[in-house]
């Protein structure tokens, strides 16, 4: 498991540094140099790319406590650090900022424990919209809740889920609770937890239950000489469950997950990218298209052999691609080339495929028209016909390859070898299950 965890380790390593080289190459070559406004656009992205290659090297693994106002967030971490360090109150919205605290458990794993500020805080959606970003730097996710879910508590646990980050269920305070509402509560929560009515209960893993800052209780003190007295004693905090589960999932997952949360990170760079690149670029884009499609328009047209016009036509639109490929300075990857393949061949009406079998058809006839033109002067008028309707096959062909390749272009960034979209299905192809990685598998609808 653990030789799984450093391979893992190693291709998320990999692709970033893929990446990397890629528009560091377009740096060195003067692209993003040329293009100022496009390279102030980039830089956000970039330096994102080399801050999770970073994150990487050091392996500290971050988890995040999420959760609504009052249910315990910043006591179930302190909790875990075996002191108060970060603050805690009766008030709603004590924490204001997201905070972070190294904690070492064991001695051997180093992680990073994240509180956040509550996500339904009154004229708080600042600092909500900022716990939410935390979300995309976390490895490991712990939502707190202290009792039944309520319907804030739900549509903020699938926004969380749809983050594509495992997920602790944390019952918090159950020492409010008598042991038969606990249980009720508990199967409650294995099912709503999993973020999806028909999904699977979540497993012993993904759920947990603890008193991170239990309730004084009164406690009868009798004296050697007969006195009585009555004393508050605060018993102490019921997390060990909870540390012994997130260790055993460090065990278990640990670099797996850091692996897995730094592709996410790059594959979400990576395409905002290809989206700022192909935005800035837009019009260019459309010239280049128009410009190939009259050519071809054109050519076909004036060509009266079938054979070239199927062979120019496809030279033609593999330019057109290259074209594009230069213009938005996107890596040409081998992006599943079968399914671009069929992307240039039928999509948009039919594509390449439409176009050939048409420039088949109408090329012979075209052809036909032309060798005997001579002898039958009519023949000019089938001439003409067949070729100004090939060209409009062929115009209209070029025009949807360009729009195709376009979205080609802007997805095929983050496919192809070592590409992070690749790796992260390598990655959660292999998982068992009896891991909470397994769980995110499920809920991405990937099948193997």
């Amino acid at each position: 498991m653990r030789n799984l965890q450093e391979t893992h380790l190693n291709r998320a390593r990999a692709s970033l540094r893929q990446a990397l080289s890629w528009y560091g190459y377009l740096r060195k070559s003067g692209q993003l140099s040329s293009n100022p406004e496009l390279a102030g656009l980039l830089k956000p992205e970039l330096e994102a790319l080399n801050s999770t290659l970073n994150k990487l090297d050091s392996n500290v693994i971050r988890i995040a406590a999420f959760g609504l106002v009052s249910r315990g967030k910043s006591a179930v971490l302190n909790a875990l650090l075996g002191e108060k360090i970060l603050q805690t109150g009766p008030l709603n919205g004590v924490t204001q900022w997201p905070r972070s605290v190294r904690w070492q458990p064991g001695g051997k794993v180093l992680v990073e424990l994240i509180d956040t500020p509550g996500l339904d805080e009154i004229e708080g959606e600042s600092r909500a919209d900022m716990a939410r970003e935390v979300v995309h730097q976390a490895d490991l996710i712990l939502f707190i809740v202290s009792g039944d879910i309520t319907r804030t508590e739900y549509q903020a646990l699938l926004e969380l889920r749809r983050s594509q980050k495992p997920l602790i269920l944390v019952f918090n305070k159950i020492d409010l609770y008598p042991d038969i509402d606990r249980g009720a509560i508990y199967q409650n929560l294995q099912q709503l937890g999993a973020g999806n009515p028909q999904a699977k209960p979540l497993l012993p893993d993904e759920i947990v239950m603890v008193a991170a800052e239990p309730a004084a209780m009164e406690v009868r003190v009798e004296w050697p000489d007969g006195r009585v007295s009555y004393e508050w004693e605060t018993p102490p905090p019921q997390v060990d469950e909870l540390k012994e589960t997130i260790l055993n999932i460090l065990n278990r997952e640990g670099r797996s997950l850091l692996a897995l949360n730094a592709l996410i990170q790059a594959r979400d760079a990576e395409a905002a990218i290809a989206q700022k690149t192909i935005d800035l670029r837009e019009q260019e884009a459309e010239d280049i298209i128009w410009q190939f499609t009259k050519y071809k328009a054109l050519a076909v047209m004036l060509n009266p052999i079938a054979f070239l016009d199927i062979l120019g036509g496809t030279v033609a639109d593999l330019a057109l691609i290259r074209a594009l490929a230069r213009l938005y300075g996107l890596p040409m990857t081998s992006y599943e080339a079968g399914k671009i393949l069929k992307t240039i061949l039928f999509s948009s009406g039919g594509l390449l495929l439409g176009e050939l079998g048409s420039s088949l058809l109408l090329g012979l006839g075209k052809s036909t028209a032309a060798i005997t033109s001579g002898d039958n002067p009519s023949n000019i008028t089938a001439f003409a016909g067949s070729a100004i309707a090939q060209a409009g096959i062929a115009g209209y062909g070029a025009y949807s390859v360009g729009k195709a390749a376009q979205v080609y272009l802007e997805k095929g960034c983050t496919w192809g070898q070592l590409g992070a979209s690749s790796v992260i299905q390598e990655i959660l192809s292999q998982v068992d299950q009896n891991t909470i990685l397994y769980r995110l598998r499920q809920e991405l609808g990937i099948k193997y």
